[in-house]
């Protein structure tokens, strides 16, 4: 990929749904241009637009990290079985005390000690697992983008706000409820979301049997309120950046909030969540080269006062991502 195509890659990060209109005007190409360069990049499978569900506040699953070691030999075995269950939503080889790391979506969280004990632990090679829950989110991987683009791009890029009436004075947003469940239809349109991140209002209605303004309605009440967030999924190495690190880190919870906000601004990290466990917190980080990560380690972590303790791995190789498998094109920038 060039510097265009990262460009353009990068802005159908920023809005998934963005006609190739909107990207063009937004970084100075032809509509044309766009169209032929991102359409390839999709055919090819190289970018796959989808959706992912906010778990915790749609009341859809319990998400929970785990870290699997595995008996000797038996690593690509043991994360294939792990990637091949529906409730995984990612699964990574790692460096390390364990050999994989894999986040799970447990559906209920009664059904989250049957899964735990009675089925990883289960699958041939697996010999120990360690089980980190998250409690809080700070940034989903969909809510990252690569950093090709300028502020003003971004912001032109990002879909507008919805209208508010009128007021004398501007008011604060109110921040969204912890919970908010799914509305009647909403399931619906929200499964062909995540089949299609980039399916039209027309289909939507076509699919469903409800009319076009109802369908944009839904889609719109589901991104707003955050229930669901569309993603635009890549290899990071695709993109330049070819070490990915998982940091786990020990927060003292009076600097949970400061740590989580401000390594979630960061443009270097793709996710960030408060979890229980042996660590407070996990942070996915993508870089460049191996210093980006030490320059990342040390001037933007070793900065916060309340970070106690800080375990990184590095991810060698991705098996899915974002409920995605992946098909082994790539390993770390290079055909595996």
């Amino acid at each position: 990929m060039d510097v265009l195509d990262r460009r353009l890659v990068a802005a159908l990060q920023v809005n998934p749904r963005a006609s190739w209109g909107e990207i063009g005007r937004a970084v100075g190409e032809h509509e044309r241009t766009v169209a032929r360069r991102l359409q390839r990049l999709l055919a090819d499978g190289a970018v796959r637009v989808t959706a992912i569900y906010d778990d915790l506040r749609s009341g859809t699953g319990r998400p929970a990290h785990l870290h699997v070691q595995v008996r000797p030999g038996l690593v690509e075995e043991v994360a294939r079985a792990l990637a091949d269950r529906p409730d995984t939503r990612s699964v990574y080889a790692i460096t390390g005390a364990a050999d994989i790391s894999c986040e799970l979506i447990a559906p209920a969280r009664q059904a989250m000690h049957d899964i735990l004990a009675a089925q990883i632990t289960t699958i041939d090679g697996v010999l120990q697992t360690r089980t980190q829950v998250v409690l809080h989110t700070f940034r989903t991987v969909a809510e990252w983008h690569a950093p090709y683009l300028t502020d003003a791009e971004v912001a032109e890029l990002l879909p507008p706000p919805p209208l508010e009436p009128l007021h004398p004075e501007p008011l604060p947003p109110e921040p969204l409820p912890d919970r908010d469940g799914l509305a009647a239809g909403e399931r619906e349109v929200a499964e062909l979301l995540v089949a299609d991140g980039r399916i039209g209002f027309t289909a939507i209605a076509e699919r469903l049997d409800i009319s076009v303004p109802t369908a944009r309605r839904r889609v719109a009440s589901l991104f707003e309120r955050r229930l669901l967030r569309p993603r635009a999924e890549i290899e990071p190495a695709l993109l330049g950046l070819e070490v990915e690190a998982q940091l786990w880190l020990s927060v003292h919870p009076r600097g949970l909030d400061r740590a989580g906000e401000t390594l979630a601004a960061h443009p270097g990290v793709r996710y960030c969540a408060a979890t229980s466990g042996s660590h407070t917190m996990i942070v996915q980080v993508a870089t460049a080269h191996e210093a980006d990560l030490y320059r990342f380690l040390t001037g933007v972590v070793g900065t916060l006062r309340d970070v106690n303790d800080v375990n990184i791995t590095l991810m060698t190789h991705a098996y899915k991502r974002g409920h995605l498998r992946k098909s082994g094109l790539l390993t770390l920038g290079r055909p595996a």
